[in-house]
């Protein structure tokens, strides 16, 4: 039996980077992008490296612009990393299974290192594999938890429940990371929201970047913990955000998240150090009344755009900054 699994690359929509730090966002999937998982029996235990593994290149300068766009890892190690937690977690009791050995393989066209959760979808799509393949059931709230442990213990990466959320529920969703919620349950509050609420959403990433997002974490993680006033109040603020977007959308009033959208990326804006590229982006979109805000942790944006044509001359302006815009399937 092959087994296939897939996760779909997400859009922070408003309210992030709190829900790193007890806050409140909202979030939706981005069906035009997916990360795909393959897995079968067979006798040995093996992991097929993908495209962005292969150490093999057409000439030095091919390396060097493969590292510029993708970074210096693939994919394999947040497979092997998920196979590794879910063996110790879900399956130390159960030895016949453990000798169950199977070859895993991944592909994914998510944009790499603009802040549409490539690496996690990799990591869900892969834990969805092993649950069918073991016969394990996760419970839909604890699913993101875990997630979020293979790249925090097992990789030391700095990320937040969004990412995770999104790409196990799908759609859209509000969520709550109540302080008190999540320190008792590991979780926070999730409710699914109708995507037909939402107005008419772009999103815009570039293709000439590899920023990883840890970097940007770390830096808010630390100032957050010191007790930084600018990032303590700023993720309220971003929290509140995303409340309110909540009661516009539940009252029908979903155009109107579009002022709350600009608030967001400027409390950002006022919390960390923007890349000049990226704030380009932004200005190109407000020049437009398309309200831009990051999609993730920067490299991406996403906005509502007003209309068809400004889309088209908004599409014509991004693509000359080495960008692609794109119309989210949700």
């Amino acid at each position: 039996m092959i087994i296939s699994a897939t996760a779909h690359a997400r859009v922070g929509l408003i309210g992030n980077p709190s829900d790193g730090y007890y806050g409140k966002t909202i979030a939706v999937i981005l069906r035009n992008f997916a990360a795909e998982v393959t897995l079968y029996a067979s006798p040995e235990l093996e992991i097929v490296p993908g495209q962005e593994d292969m150490p093999k290149y057409d000439s030095l300068s091919h390396l060097v612009d493969d590292v510029q766009l993708n970074g210096y890892y693939g994919g394999v190690r947040l497979v092997k990393a998920t196979v590794s937690r879910f063996a110790r977690e879900h399956l130390k009791d159960r030895l016949p299974d453990l000798r169950r050995n199977f070859t895993i393989r991944y592909k994914t066209d998510i944009p790499r290192q603009v802040g549409l959760a490539g690496s996690s979808a990799i990591i869900t799509a892969t834990t969805r594999a092993l649950c069918q393949f073991y016969g394990v059931e996760l419970d839909r709230e604890a699913m993101p938890s875990f997630i979020l442990e293979v790249e925090t213990d097992e990789l030391g990466l700095n990320a937040g429940l969004q990412d995770r959320v999104i790409q196990t529920y799908e759609g859209a969703v509000y969520m709550d990371f109540d302080r008190g919620l999540m320190e008792t349950t590991g979780h926070g509050r999730y409710e699914p929201l109708d995507p037909g609420l939402l107005p008419p959403l772009f999103v815009a990433y570039r293709t000439d970047v590899a920023d990883l997002s840890t970097v940007t974490h770390t830096d808010l993680r630390e100032r957050f913990k010191l007790g930084d006033p600018v990032v303590v109040d700023g993720m309220k603020e971003c929290a509140r955000l995303a409340e309110r977007a909540r009661e516009l959308l539940l009252a029908g009033k979903g155009s109107g998240i579009g002022e709350l959208m600009d608030r967001n990326f400027d409390q950002r804006r006022s919390m960390c150090q923007i890349d000049p590229v990226d704030l380009r982006l932004i200005e190109i979109g407000r020049k437009y009344d398309a309200h831009p805000k990051f999609a993730g942790s920067g490299g991406a944006v996403v906005g509502v755009y007003p209309g068809d044509r400004a889309y088209e001359e908004m599409k014509g302006e991004l693509e000359s900054l080495n960008c692609k815009l794109v119309r989210p399937k949700l």
